[in-house]
């Protein structure tokens, strides 16, 4: 059986929601300089078990010496909200 749904939306309903990173590092040629660069990926909310994963890969494989991290993160698919309605308007 063949799944219609993309990976992105498994992962959704699954309670991953998009989370992005600004990543400040170290230039590992200028070490006072600071370079910024951005992550962004599925994650779930508050552990960010990927955002974990990719910083250890970032401190064992590339020379840029992390200097922050900050974090954003929100859920796309949530319960809907209602509102009630002051009137309802019919067209013909």
């Amino acid at each position: 059986m063949v799944s219609m749904a993309s990976e992105d939306f498994r992962k959704q309903m699954a309670g991953y929601g998009l989370t992005t990173a600004k990543i400040l590092y170290r230039r590992p040629d200028h070490p006072w300089l600071l370079q910024a660069y951005v992550w962004q990926a599925y994650d779930v909310c508050p552990h960010f078990p990927e955002l974990q994963r990719f910083l250890k890969f970032w401190e064992r494989s590339l020379e840029g010496m992390l200097h922050s991290v900050t974090v954003a993160h929100s859920k796309l698919i949530k319960p809907a909200e209602i509102r009630a309605v002051d009137g309802v308007f019919r067209l013909h």
